[in-house]
């Protein structure tokens, strides 16, 4: 077993959240959890084909940033994008659907698991190679910065959070997209999901300074470094974040300490991590964090949870159906969706 990192403590008011806002975060980290095992029992059904990455036990770190963000706010993900897509607000069916390859898909049936996309709720991507997605956020954080401050729109306030591994903090893109968001002071939030591992390579192994906020000191930004199991944590940090960048004080990088419950992908055997670590990281759940927390608080109930559950079983049962029913896309479209005009 890898040395483990100890996670980052973080001193959350007791009264951080409402009744309303907890149920709410609950709600979006099962659908995020429920989604995902359905995709994998369809993947192993043979109802869905081509590489499937799962985002089971990082769900904190899609609720905690992206529901602290506003709906006209821009993110940016990598090929693990189901759960940003869901926490973004694109709704589960369309999510469904393009991982059945139908034409009711968010990416009309032509991305599948790794290229999903939506304008409407500025769901700028997954992209399939490593730190893609990196260069593609920075350009979207610019031009809200550049309507703004050159053209002068003073709605155009928008913020983007851009997610990507540990493995992609090693790529080029990162340090080149870092030195330009410090640079302009760019409305961007640098989210790194290290669940520790890219692929089979253990970080530690990876990178000469294991710490990647730590990073940031070299731009002269923002490195904070949260527990990526605690939804409350990330939350809280991502809100100074955001402020920040709305205020036109710069880029945060936010080393999100997390792990995958589930291989790299459907098709990895995952033997290359210890028993022993995939237990200790279970023991950190966290949506059974935030459930016992709720409950603790008298903020929800047992009863509460359970009903979330069901709720958003149907709502992921739906979504299946839906997309078994819906239409395959035409051949004759083939040349459609490729320039913006279309």
């Amino acid at each position: 077993m890898v040395q483990e990192r100890s996670l980052p403590s973080l001193s959350v008011p007791q009264t951080t959240i409402t009744r309303e806002q907890g149920l709410a975060l609950y709600e979006d980290m099962v659908l995020g959890r429920t989604f995902e095992d359905k995709c994998a029992e369809m993947y192993y059904r043979g109802r869905m084909f081509g590489f499937v990455h799962l985002y089971n036990g990082q769900e904190a770190v899609s609720t905690g940033v992206i529901k602290a963000m506003r709906p006209d706010d821009y993110v940016c993900s990598t090929y693990r994008d189901h759960v940003h897509a869901l926490s973004a607000g694109v709704p589960a069916r369309q999510v469904m659907a393009e991982l059945f390859g139908k034409a009711t898909g968010c990416s009309k049936g032509r991305g599948g698991s790794m290229h999903l996309f939506s304008a409407e709720h500025n769901f700028l991507g997954g992209f399939a190679f490593v730190a893609e997605g990196i260069p593609v956020a920075t350009g979207a954080a610019f031009q809200s910065m550049y309507r703004r401050h050159v053209m002068g729109d003073t709605n155009a306030d928008q913020v983007t959070a851009c997610f990507f591994g540990d493995g992609a903090s090693n790529n080029g893109q990162f340090f080149e997209c870092l030195n330009m968001a410090a640079l302009w002071k760019l409305p961007i939030l640098f989210v790194v999901e290290n669940n520790k591992w890219a692929i089979g390579m253990a970080h530690d192994r990876a990178s000469s300074e294991t710490e990647i906020y730590q990073k940031a000191k070299a731009f002269g930004m923002v490195g904070e470094e949260v527990d990526g199991m605690d939804v409350l944590a990330v939350r809280t940090v991502a809100e100074a974040a955001i402020a920040r960048a709305r205020a036109g004080e710069g880029p945060t990088l936010i080393e999100a300490l997390t792990y995958r419950f589930r291989g790299h992908s459907l098709a990895d055997p995952d033997e290359l991590r210890s028993k022993e670590e995939k237990e200790f990281w279970l023991k950190r759940d966290p949506i059974k964090k935030l459930g016992a927390y709720l409950v603790e608080q008298a903020l929800a109930t047992t009863e509460d949870l359970q009903n979330i559950e069901k709720k958003v079983q149907a709502s992921v049962d739906e979504a299946v159906e839906f997309a078994e029913n819906s239409p395959e896309p035409q051949p004759e479209e083939l040349y459609d969706y490729i320039f913006a005009g279309d």
